[in-house]
């Protein structure tokens, strides 16, 4: 992220801005996982492949990584479990899919850092709240009003801003 601040020159002649650049938090496509044919390097690298579709063990590795059922996971995407069971572990997953699983490995990210661990999140993420009128958060990651649901919920978790 970067923070513009506007530098005056003494002539008054031009002003140029001056850049802040903060640290960059730990990647979220680490979560993707990666192997020797499957490289996630940049953000650049994701909007690539989810274009393309993810394969099938690129989601798996992310639903095990974030402790998520398979049943869990196929809800998030609007697939069926047995669909998602039929597809061999390479072939190649609809882009809609892929894209679910960037947010769905973003939020992650988000909330491993906001509770300091992502232990703390799967815990959090599996928990009924009253924020969320008795649901999960888990539960409302299959609409992206959902996914801004959790993640404005984690805003206000970071700022201590409690409902």
């Amino acid at each position: 992220m970067n923070v513009g601040v506007m530098k005056k020159d003494t002539k008054n002649e031009l002003n140029e801005p001056m850049v802040a650049y903060l640290p960059t938090p730990t990647p979220y496509y680490n979560l993707l996982g990666s192997s020797k044919s499957l490289k996630f390097n940049t953000e650049f690298d994701i909007i690539t492949l989810a274009r393309q579709g993810f394969p099938k063990h690129v989601l798996l590795s992310l639903a095990k990584k974030i402790s998520l059922s398979i049943q869990e996971l196929a809800n998030i995407l609007h697939i069926s479990e047995r669909t998602l069971q039929r597809y061999e572990d390479d072939a190649i997953i609809k882009k809609e899919y892929a894209e679910k699983a960037v947010e769905l490995a973003r939020l992650y990210k988000r909330g491993e850092e906001v509770f300091g661990s992502a232990d703390k999140f799967r815990q959090w993420v599996k928990t009924p709240s009253y924020v969320f009128k008795g649901e999960t958060p888990v539960s409302l990651l299959d609409t992206s009003a959902g996914f801004d649901m959790v993640f404005r919920e984690l805003g206000r978790i970071e700022h201590g801003i409690f409902a």
